[in-house]
């Protein structure tokens, strides 16, 4: 396999881990770029839920890298494969670079079912077993740009064994030599780059085994596999990431899987992580919520503290959500508003002050109320245009905040919820 073409070029190191960057010279002709740390863009089979390419049109600065997953393409092998030019066509996807990943973060997946050879998806139909010749052949089919080697990923679960963890390691490095195997004689694959996935489960030494194997092999990036919200507190997560980057090359991205929370962001990206999943913003959308955390930021960092304590005297609102339980990710965080809630039938302010997106600018919490209470399908649709909007919006200021050294003033406007 030619060596890879995706560079990482990076333009900050804060504290020795956080990295502001850009990756370059994406997708098979490499005009593409992503800025660091950052995020994927999350899709069902190409689309972004509840939005069609017109409403997905109302939305400015969205990733340049769109992410598709096995578990929603494995049941359309066939007609893909009659189709012959691969999803970005089939999904009428333009201007953006396709990553194809193993599951949906979005959806959990039932455990129990990977074997020494295999791996098993889920989609709407039920399991899917895929060997490394069906994954391959998937691959061929979805004709991505990136894409992540099949990996054994069952070991977040707590209390798994040590045995256990070994094993997953030792299966996921197997399967990347497998698939790099399989992608060297490929010619449908020529130009397409794969990223190793480092698991470990929360043993701290089997992380480090598995990153620093999975380094030695001829991939792009790195996928950060089995660190998901709910399968361990971020003290543990942190430890395992920092560790685990001290084996990974510096000029190569790193990709958390599972993890979408700001909380956990602003921590995972201190601890040396560049990329992310937006499946966040579609899972407050489902719960019929909408993102309202302030990530605003003065360059003065005394101005910034006073500003945000105004904040919360003129807007007249506590939060009452609390923390995520680490079980049910179905329940609210408190980087969120329920507009189910009857206090919000006669509120009609935008969702969040200053907020350019299309539903913010044209809309009321009062009317999206209305629209979830009368099961209306227009609240989806608006829901995600803000929540999306907003949480890209974050990672902007994320970046913004890492450039000027204003990294702790960020954290305190996201983090400190009254």
């Amino acid at each position: 396999m030619a060596g890879s073409r995706m560079k990482l070029e990076l333009s900050r190191v804060v504290q020795g881990r956080g990295r502001l960057g850009v990756l370059k010279e994406l997708g098979k002709t490499g005009q593409c770029t992503l800025e660091v740390p950052g995020c994927l863009l999350h899709t069902h089979l190409g689309t972004v839920p509840h939005l069609t390419q017109e409403t997905r049109g109302t939305l400015s600065d969205l990733p340049s890298v769109t992410q598709v997953s096995l578990s929603n393409i494995a049941e359309h092998q066939e007609v893909l494969e009659e189709f012959k030019d691969g999803v970005m066509k089939f999904a009428g996807l333009r201007d953006t670079v396709l990553y194809c990943s193993l599951h949906d973060p979005a959806t959990p997946c039932p455990t129990g079912y990977t074997t020494n050879k295999t791996v098993s998806v889920w989609g709407s139909g039920g399991r899917i077993e895929l060997t490394v010749a069906k994954f391959m052949a998937l691959q061929k089919t979805v004709q991505p740009d990136w894409y992540q080697s099949m990996a054994d990923g069952e070991t977040w679960l707590n209390n798994t064994s040590r045995k256990r963890v070994r094993k997953s390691v030792d299966r996921t490095l197997a399967h990347l030599d497998e698939c790099l195997l399989v992608h060297q004689q490929s010619q449908e694959l020529e130009g397409v780059e794969v990223f190793g996935v480092v698991e470990g489960g929360d043993i701290l030494e089997e992380r480090v085994r598995s990153g620093r194997e999975t380094a030695k092999r001829p991939v792009a990036g790195f996928c950060l596999d089995g660190l998901q919200t709910g399968s361990m507190d971020q003290a543990l997560r942190t430890q395992l990431i920092t560790a685990v980057a001290k084996e990974l090359p510096d000029d190569k991205p790193r990709l958390l899987q599972g993890v979408g929370r700001p909380d956990e962001v602003l921590a995972c990206v201190e601890a040396g992580v560049d990329l992310f999943e937006s499946f966040f913003p579609f899972q407050v959308t489902e719960r019929g919520c909408a993102l309202s955390f302030s990530f605003g930021i003065s360059l003065d960092p005394e101005l910034a503290v006073l500003e945000l304590d105004e904040e919360r005297v003129t807007s007249g609102e506590t939060q009452q959500n609390g923390d995520l339980n680490r079980e049910d990710q179905s329940l609210m965080t408190s980087f969120e508003i329920d507009l189910k809630d009857q206090r919000y039938k006669d509120d009609f302010r935008p969702l969040v002050e200053g907020c350019v997106c299309y539903c913010c600018q044209n809309h009321q919490r009062a009317y999206l109320h209305h629209l979830l209470v009368t099961n209306e399908l227009l609240a989806g649709v608006l829901l995600m245009i803000h929540n999306t909007a907003h949480y890209h919006a974050f990672f902007s200021a994320l970046r913004e905040a890492l450039a000027n050294g204003q990294l702790d003033v960020l954290k305190r406007r996201v983090l400190e919820r009254d």
